[in-house]
């Protein structure tokens, strides 16, 4: 889901987007008085559905005409219970009244308590038998939290649609709506007037006209899905079809537009296509690539990532991505706690970042400095959602979205893009959770068996801790070609004291400029690289790869204390490996390297400036053995036996 961001476009040599950051704070908090609405009015949040069966497949017959805020309604349910019973209960509004109830056309006593329906069947149900039940029901849907069933207009013409995040199912039909249980596929008919067309998930199978002006229009999905994600929307519909190669495979993409809005949707469609192929090379296949991707226009103020038949309120850029997005981090794999919304939201996120990386190349340096400004706005928050019945942590924008985001961008610059690819994909096809529900824990598992990277401290400190990292960073240059630099850092929270993470640091000169990354695992780590140059200036995460704030730098003339230090590691030595000469009263030295059997392989006369010089040492060529170094500063003779 997404509220809806205002985007300006500047049209130059390329589009450059800028976030409307107070009109996103409007909606977020539109958005979290709505939600506190939409528990209040049910007296608690949640699903009162029981554990002790699974959803198989649900078969849906609903009767809708929007100018008519009313449903009637025939549910088919396939399941299969855990161990054998003879009830099972089922969410279910207390508005909708239920006409019967039948298993294979016996009728089934039931119960009404607040919004759930308890089924008690006159036989026991064997465990794991797969069992089915109908329940035609009918009345007038609940109008709280972000929607659930709207009945509204559109230029004049009436229009009704869903909108049931999180918990809103139950408000129009009979289902499971806790997370953790998603059907295996799906079957949807919608009767309504002739004049409409009605879109739901899926494909579309037919529109078969029936008597007194109405249509009969079938849907049909054959992927698992939440109930959350089930959808529908009716209206007088302009539909257009488009398509788009990925892979091998000519996906279609449908859309469901306002008459009024044609030309806007046909103009940007091509935008989502192409974000369509960038997300399928990069994250994995379109999850639901035998069916289709479609965009069915609505009147909230944002977007729904309804599987296969995201609802979007107008073709903003942004908010295409962003929901397209959802498709393989919301949809295929869903959170499976509203404690993990930034598996859906913060993915989903990043995302929409990565699109304007590839296609605003030029600008994404300025797009992400907004994001980063609004994270580190205030000094404290995570990315977990410590209390979910606090829905300013769940529907935060700042966390469970931008932050989340960014926990995402780290993990790509902490593996590298290739690795990075490799382990969300990793993620993305995990058999314990392939189109089912995950958690953190899932994420982290499936990152660290594809990097081999424990990622403990990670999570620890950058999802459940709160805050950010300011660094502070004490640089000098070393001899001609080197610098030493001095990492620090404070927290803006307690919560964590250090953060760790690789951090970029880039030197630079009127001519010339390098960037190198340093491990930062421990306050106050010193670190001697090899940059090519003198530099006058370093920048601290230039990027943008990092979240941070108030980051510092200052340059020092390290101090000499003349007693000649040389430092040689790693030993045993690599290609190339290092020699670091520091603290001597000298200006020069020289370097002999000899082999076991006392032949010269190496030799170099250096400058020492302020006593001090880094110098690179190829070995490619050497044989494996031992060798001893010499270095003769002066007077002053320093030898040590190196191994390779």
């Amino acid at each position: 889901m997404r509220f809806f961001l205002i985007f300006l476009l500047f049209c130059n040599t390329a589009a450059y987007a800028q976030i409307d950051y107070n009109k996103q704070k409007e909606i977020s908090l539109h958005e979290r008085t709505a939600q506190q609405q939409f528990i209040g009015a049910r007296g608690g949040q949640g699903s009162q559905a029981s554990d002790n069966f699974d959803v198989k497949y649900y078969r849906c017959y609903w009767e809708i005409d929007p100018s008519v805020r009313f449903i009637r309604g025939n549910v088919t349910i396939y399941f299969k219970v855990s161990e054998p019973t003879t009830t099972i209960t089922l969410d279910m509004a207390n508005t909708l009244t239920t006409d019967s109830v039948k298993q294979r056309n016996n009728t089934v006593a039931f119960e009404r308590t607040g919004n759930s329906i308890k089924l008690n069947f006159a036989q026991p149900i064997a465990a794991n038998t797969l069992d089915s039940v109908t329940i035609a029901y009918n009345g007038v849907p609940l109008n709280t939290g972000f929607g659930s069933f709207i009945q509204d207009n559109h230029s004049g013409t009436p229009v009704a649609w869903s909108l049931s995040e999180p918990y809103g199912s139950k408000d129009w039909w009979p289902c499971k709506t806790n997370l953790g249980d998603k059907a295996d596929s799906l079957d949807v008919y919608i009767t309504h007037p002739s004049i409409y067309k009605a879109a739901s998930n899926g494909m579309l199978q037919s529109e078969t006209p029936i008597a007194g002006g109405k249509t009969i229009t079938h849907w049909k999905h054959r992927y698992p899905i939440a109930g959350y994600l089930v959808c529908f929307a009716v209206t007088n519909y302009s539909v257009f079809n488009n398509t788009v190669q990925i892979g091998s495979t000519l996906l279609p993409m449908q859309t469901y537009c306002y008459p009024e809005n044609l030309v806007l949707f046909q103009q940007n469609t091509p935008r989502v296509l192409n974000a369509m192929k960038l997300f399928h090379a990069a994250f994995g296949d379109y999850p639901f690539i035998k069916e289709k991707y479609g965009h069915v226009q609505f009147g909230w103020g944002g977007g729904m990532e309804h599987q296969t038949s995201t609802f979007i309120v107008t073709p903003d850029e942004n908010l295409m991505a962003h929901e397209l997005g959802h498709q393989w981090f919301g949809d295929k794999i869903t959170t499976n706690s509203w404690e993990d919304i930034w598996l859906n939201e913060g993915f989903a996120t990043y995302l929409a970042m990565y699109y304007y990386e590839k296609t605003y190349p030029a600008n994404i340096h300025d797009f992400k400095g907004m994001v980063l400004a609004d994270i580190t706005s205030q000094p404290g928050g995570s990315v977990k959602v410590d209390d979910t019945t606090n829905l300013n942590s769940i529907f935060s924008n700042r966390l469970s979205y931008n932050k989340g985001a960014y926990l995402v961008n780290m993990l790509r610059f902490k593996f590298g893009d290739s690795l990075f690819f490799k382990a969300i994909r990793h993620y993305q096809d995990d058999p314990a959770i392939i189109y089912g529900y995950a958690r953190t824990s899932d994420l982290k598992r499936n990152l660290e068996e594809a990097s081999g990277q424990n990622l403990t401290k990670f999570f620890d400190q950058w999802y459940s801790g709160q805050g950010y990292p300011s660094y502070h960073v004490q640089w000098s240059q070393v001899g001609s070609t080197a610098v030493q630099v001095k990492l620090g850092q404070t927290t803006s929270h307690s919560s964590v004291s250090f953060f760790e993470m690789p951090v970029p640091l880039k030197f630079k000169n009127a001519t010339r400029e390098k960037t190198i990354v340093v491990n930062n695992v421990n306050n106050g780590q010193v670190f001697v690289e090899d940059i090519g140059f003198v530099a006058d200036t370093v920048l601290v995460d230039p990027e943008y790869w990092l979240i941070s704030k108030n980051n510092s730098t200052q340059k020092v003339v390290p101090s000499n204390t003349g007693k000649g230090v040389v430092e040689i590691y790693p030993n045993p030595i690599v290609n190339p490996f290092k020699i670091y000469l520091h603290d001597f009263n000298a200006a020069s030295s020289t370097i002999h390297i000899y082999a076991s059997n006392g032949q010269l392989v190496y030799q170099k006369n250096i400058m020492l400036n302020n006593g001090s010089e880094l110098v690179n040492i190829g070995t490619a060529t050497w044989a494996k053995g031992v060798y001893v170094v010499k270095v003769i500063t002066g007077k002053e003779v320093f030898t040590q036996q190196l191994v390779k």
